[in-house]
């Protein structure tokens, strides 16, 4: 699920993620073009009620590719993306768009 509301600046917006708890792993991180594709910069805390979670802010206006790491590999789309686009890997990337 991606949750998009607006921040405390007009040159951003608050984009929470969530990934179902459902799906077992030790870590979970959001990867993106956001922040180089880093697949440690933004792990996400698992939470009772909503899974896996983070909340980043994006500049408005943009489309932006991601996945989730799920311990270090394999690589997952977000279900409730804005849309998909191919990657260099063969397979595909969420987009999310603000």
């Amino acid at each position: 699920m991606i949750i998009k509301e607006k921040a405390s600046t007009p040159d951003s917006i608050k984009v929470t993620f969530e990934f179902p708890s459902c799906i077992w792993a030790e870590s979970v991180h959001l990867v993106g073009d956001f922040n180089d594709w880093s697949p440690s910069s933004l792990p996400m805390t698992r939470s009772a009620h909503h899974g896996w979670r983070i909340t980043v802010e994006l500049e408005p206006g943009k489309s932006y590719q991601c996945r989730y790491l799920l311990d270090g590999e394999p690589w997952t789309n977000d279900p409730a993306a804005d849309g998909y686009v191919a990657n260099p890997y063969g397979g595909e990337n969420s987009v999310v768009n603000t």
